[in-house]
């Protein structure tokens, strides 16, 4: 593999904010760091193809005291299980429950999948996190 090397010009304080940042995540050098950055805009820019094949989780936090909502959110689960690889259920206290729920397929259809469990009447929080299956990463 050829590495190419580049420099760039910033502005003193975005430098400084930028070193911060590095240290802070535990970077080694700020070429690590810039490499993140450009694999992140990679992953964004492949998952909004809507064909590609992606990998993520949608987290839901909720009440178990709303009538009927486990088994909503369930039946759904099964609707869509084809796409669902796993799931997690936690207890966060006496009422309330944390899922995270893991999906791989089309961009679209895992879309589809997280709005409808987000938007089921009774889910206080829900998030959908994506990334690629990285196989054109290096």
């Amino acid at each position: 593999m050829a590495v190419f090397r580049f420099g760039i010009s910033l502005d003193k304080a975005l430098i400084e904010r930028f070193d911060d940042l590095i240290r802070k995540k535990g970077y080694v050098n700020r070429s690590e760091a810039i490499r993140d950055l450009i694999r992140d805009s990679l992953v964004t820019e492949e998952w909004e193809s809507v064909t590609t094949e992606t990998v993520g989780t949608i987290t839901l936090v909720y009440s178990h005291d709303t009538r009927e909502l486990t088994d909503t959110l369930t039946d759904l689960q099964h609707h869509y299980h084809s796409a669902i690889v796993s799931s997690m259920h936690i207890h966060l206290d006496e009422h309330n429950c944390l899922e995270v729920i893991v999906v791989k397929g089309k961009a679209k259809d895992i879309k589809t999948i997280a709005d409808r469990l987000i938007g089921t009447k009774g889910v206080k929080h829900g998030k959908l996190t994506v990334t690629t299956t990285g196989k054109h990463l290096k």
